[in-house]
């Protein structure tokens, strides 16, 4: 596996727009009877994909499909208020997917059943992939890529019990002795799962290195009929293009490249279309969404755990802006909403340290987890 990819050429500026050739024309993204608007999924990322966070994504155009924050089985089924509030939803953030996991067959097949009856859910995935040690040493994410008997009969009880299109999130394999993606999607296909998502690195990787491409064109060409979604590294038009193209996947998924860019999903569906797409949002155009985002966490849940819940998200869209550190520092440490909107008074006097209001900032890279994934 190369541990680094080349960079894509960069695309063309042209009067305030950007061109980069566009993919082959495709019909509309199926997920067994649900048809997404778009072929560019949100990534499941833990702490940040929240409903507030979704409606500000779909608000900045182009999203297929929302997914929320991984969603323990069992604390589901027990009524847990956390894993309440990581599948709430509304009208507008649609298609909707809730992700789950566990390794018990019983608990994931209440967990889709009860999640049905909501009416409210548009899809259930399966987390395969979620590489964290409280998650994998009891055998969930991507412990169950270990298990091959034991894994494939839990998809199959949990497509047997909801009539929602149930889809699976994983990785490569566990390492690179066991790379078993690809019979796992070959099995799954069978099984009656309606798409699969790969992270194209093992849970060994973590999140160093590159994404293998080959390894996800492998998962691509293991399968008859479902569609595949590439993830992992696509930050820009020109990474989703080489994913595209490196890997024949029929859709790609992003996690972090959207919280540095909540505009991507727009600029990827505006690029199918012809090659022609906007820069992101700028200066004033970022403070706007970091406004509307607060205003739906303290309508959620009120000022103080709505500014909890914001944190981590906010820290990086005003990055994403060239606010100055201390400026920053005062958002992240706001406990009411006047505090909070004095160190926005204080961001709009001060501008941006890089760049201008009005025009396009400098790109901002995201940097994943890193270290041993044992000591997340």
């Amino acid at each position: 596996m190369s541990s680094v990819l080349p960079d894509p050429p960069a695309p063309d500026l042209i009067d305030g727009r950007f061109y980069f050739p566009p993919p082959a024309s495709r019909p509309p993204l199926k997920i067994g009877a649900l048809t997404l608007p778009s072929r560019y999924c949100l990534s499941p990322l833990a702490k940040y994909t929240n409903l507030p966070f979704r409606l500000v994504v779909r608000a900045c155009g182009g999203l297929g499909l929302g997914t929320c924050d991984l969603v323990n089985a069992r604390a589901l089924m027990a009524g847990s208020s956390k894993s309440l509030a990581l599948i709430r939803t509304e009208p507008e953030d649609t298609p909707f997917a809730v992700q789950i996991f566990g390794s018990d067959p019983a608990y994931m097949r209440d967990a889709a059943q009860y999640l049905e009856g909501l009416g409210t859910v548009d899809a259930i995935d399966i987390n395969m992939g979620c590489p964290v040690d409280h998650v994998t040493k009891n055998g969930a994410g991507a412990g169950m890529m270990c298990e091959r008997d034991k894994t494939c009969q839990l998809v199959q009880t949990v497509v047997e019990a909801t009539r929602l299109p149930v889809t699976v999130k994983m990785r490569l394999g566990w390492d690179d002795t066991q790379l078993t993606a690809p019979r796992f999607a070959r099995e799954f296909e069978q099984i009656g799962i309606k798409a699969v998502a790969i992270h194209g690195r093992t849970r060994a990787q973590g999140f160093k290195g590159s994404v293998d491409l080959g390894g996800i064109r492998r998962v691509v060409e293991a399968v008859e009929n479902i569609p595949v979604i590439g993830n992992g590294d696509v930050r820009t038009i020109p990474d989703a293009a080489r994913m595209f193209e490196r890997t024949g996947c029929h859709a790609v998924s992003v996690g972090r490249g959207a919280l540095a860019n909540p505009w991507i999903f727009r600029q990827l569906a505006q690029w199918e279309q012809d090659g022609w797409y906007d820069p992101p949002g700028n200066f004033e155009q970022r403070l706007d969404l970091v406004l509307k985002q607060f205003e739906y966490h303290a309508e959620l849940d009120g000022e103080k755990y709505g500014l909890i819940a914001y944190r981590r998200t906010v820290h990086w869209y005003l990055k994403a802006m060239r606010v100055k550190a201390a400026l920053r520092d005062q958002v992240q440490h706001a406990s009411n909403a006047a505090e909070f909107n004095a160190a926005i008074r204080e961001i709009v006097a001060a501008g941006p340290v890089e760049g201008t209001r009005t025009g396009m900032l400098p790109e901002l890279q995201v940097p994943v987890p890193s270290g041993p994934v044992e000591r997340w």
